[in-house]
């Protein structure tokens, strides 16, 4: 087992769908993410080297700490992925834990967590053929009467993982309700191999709670760092000073346009682009109007232009006090 690197802080970028592109795991790696992860990209098409696959592994130019998540169900789509691509990644993992429809449909992410031994062999036959570290992600369970993630935790350890993130929710909650952060401690208990925390991690408060209460190795953040991706300084200087301060609208919109420099640097698709633009209106007052334009715009340019109109009102009143 390769062991998982000793990273420069505790906050890691979760892999999210039309979020994480390289232009916002660049911005979250200049404010302080330790690792961050591509999209969840199926092993299935990668493997057969599908083009909507290949622009999800895309890297920024000189992109270091970055981890490669992939799912699905089948095993040699899996070892053949990894051994076509795991140069270009610092990290890969295994994905058991995605709840939506679609995936769940095919047999993979979630819909793994009731096959142990599929698992197993998934979790074995990457490791056999990866020259990085294997790890995987987890929920609780199936739902509230099938908490087997003990179980399915220690499995994938024994096949040789090197690290295990649990998102403390079960499938059946899947985004909804509030994490068990317990069960994050439970494992940490169980397990040698590093555990990552994942879940209901909303401020540094959050942040430096779990890592108290559960004993775990780093958190992983994601919904929170939507349109926030300085949230990461902010954690930083929390642990640091016990204080931070929480950007400013103008800050907000100076981050959404470095991260349109950014994104049109990495070629980044347009319709990525507008949905991280329209989580950057969070806390806007105004907000609501300037998501409505952006229903409208066709190009990097005209996002820009709208949201610098925005900053530049004379009336007040478009910023929270």
């Amino acid at each position: 087992m390769i062991k998982f690197p000793k990273l420069n802080g505790k906050c890691i970028l979760a892999p999210m769908a039309g979020i994480t592109d390289p232009a916002f795991r660049e911005l979250c790696k200049k404010y302080g993410a330790a690792l961050t992860y591509t999209e969840m990209v199926s092993a299935n098409a990668l493997a057969r080297s599908g083009k909507a696959a290949k622009i999800l592994i895309k890297k920024a130019e000189n992109e270091k700490n970055i981890g490669l998540q992939l799912f699905g169900q089948n095993t040699e789509n899996f070892v053949r992925s990894i051994k076509d691509h795991q140069d270009l990644f610092n990290v890969i993992d295994i994905n058991f834990g995605c709840p939506a429809k679609a995936i769940v449909k095919q047999g993979a992410g979630s819909a793994l967590l009731i096959r142990k031994n599929k698992i197993k062999e998934i979790i074995e036959e990457c490791v056999k053929v990866s020259n990085v570290p294997i790890t995987a992600k987890i929920r609780l369970g199936p739902d509230e009467n099938k908490l087997n993630f003990l179980e399915i935790g220690k499995t994938i350890e024994e096949a040789g993982a090197s690290a295990i993130t649990l998102h403390a929710r079960t499938v059946k909650q899947a985004y909804g309700g509030k994490s068990d952060w317990n069960a994050i401690k439970q494992l940490k208990q169980e397990l040698k191999i590093p555990v990552i925390g994942n879940g209901d991690i909303n401020n540094p408060e959050d942040a430096k709670k779990m890592l108290e209460e559960t004993g775990c190795d780093y958190i992983m953040i994601g919904r929170a760092t939507r349109g926030n991706p300085r949230i990461f300084q902010e954690i930083k200087d929390y642990f640091k000073t016990g204080k931070y301060y929480i950007s400013t609208p103008e800050q907000r919109i100076e981050q959404l346009l470095e991260y349109l420099k950014l994104a049109e640097e990495n070629n980044v698709g347009f319709g990525t682009i507008k949905a991280n633009s329209i989580y950057f209106t969070k806390g806007l007052l105004g907000g609501t109007k300037l998501r409505l334009k952006l229903n409208h715009v066709r190009t990097i340019q005209e996002i820009a232009k709208l949201f610098i109109s925005f900053r530049d009102a004379e009336n007040a009143q478009h910023f929270q006090a």
